[in-house]
């Protein structure tokens, strides 16, 4: 098992994936309505039988990351969400302009176009913080967030107020100049599960991420909520981690918080058996 400080170092460089850069210069509801869902900012399939619910992953990721999950837990209808520009997927409508509120928005549309009756929601990184915007449009039974605070910058120790001004500027020397492109390919490329990621894409959900701070919100968040966030094996780094998130979710006062570890920010990938039996508890409260 590699450290988690070296994993969460990974996070800086693609998963909040934001981050690197920054620092450098990230019960079932009812079944499918007659519409089909066609959107041009996200993709989602279907897989299985039973409760409904939705998986989001994380910047530059696709459902690829819960494979693992999967078949683990019986009973279940997943939604798998694939935002368009991410790993493989075409841009489309996520080109250019804003991104984490239009994809919150089209995940709602979607959830209303199905005919679902207020999934379940999980989501890991950038896609906890869509989670949590779901909850805010009151559309989840319950939501489990994993690894991310309710602010973005704060995965990397900055505030949106702090970071944002930064962010744009980054934003537009990852999309704008041919050294700023290269670079953040090459992250991409060697990032797990990005690859075939649009940089421009990432390069937008990165500053989108860097002036979110849902904080101040959590409290009209009326759904259940769960935050799984990583720790790693050093006891006082892992009690730091702790204190850090019962912090940022203190608004939402029936928050269940649970630490998995040792492992960095991709918790299902490195300890898949222990996510599963958290997540597989979480659906059947």
């Amino acid at each position: 098992m590699n450290d988690p400080v070296i994993n969460r170092r990974r996070l800086l460089r693609v998963g909040a994936g934001a981050c690197a850069g920054m620092l450098l210069f990230d019960q079932g509801g009812a079944r499918a309505a007659s519409a089909p869902f066609v959107s041009r900012r996200i993709a989602v399939t279907t897989r299985g039988q039973g409760r409904d619910v939705l998986l989001i992953p994380g910047l530059a990721s696709g459902p690829g990351l819960w494979s693992d999950v999967l078949d683990k837990i019986p009973g279940c209808r997943w939604h798998l969400v694939h935002v368009r520009g991410f790993a493989g997927l075409a841009p489309d409508a996520n080109a250019s302009g804003p991104l984490i509120q239009p994809i919150a928005d089209e995940i709602a549309r979607y959830v209303r176009t199905a005919g679902l009756v207020r999934p379940a929601v999980v989501g890991h990184s950038m896609g906890g913080t869509l989670a949590m915007m779901l909850g805010l449009k009151a559309v989840a039974a319950r939501i489990m967030v994993v690894d991310m605070l309710p602010a973005g910058a704060a995965m990397v120790g900055g505030t949106a107020r702090g970071m944002g001004y930064l962010a744009g500027q980054l934003s537009q020397y990852f999309t704008g100049t041919k050294a700023g492109r290269a670079y953040l390919a090459q992250i991409l490329a060697e990032a797990p599960g990005a690859r075939g990621s649009d940089p421009d894409v990432i390069a937008n959900a990165l500053r989108d991420l860097a002036n979110v701070d849902l904080g101040p919100q959590l409290g009209r968040i009326g759904a259940p909520m769960e935050v799984v966030y990583a720790v790693g094996s050093d006891p006082a780094q892992s009690a730091q981690i702790g204190r850090t998130f019962r912090a940022a979710y203190a608004a939402k006062k029936d928050v269940k918080l649970a630490p998995i570890g040792p492992s960095g920010h991709v918790v299902m990938e490195d300890q898949p058996a222990r996510f599963a039996a958290a997540l597989k508890q979480f659906l059947i409260r």
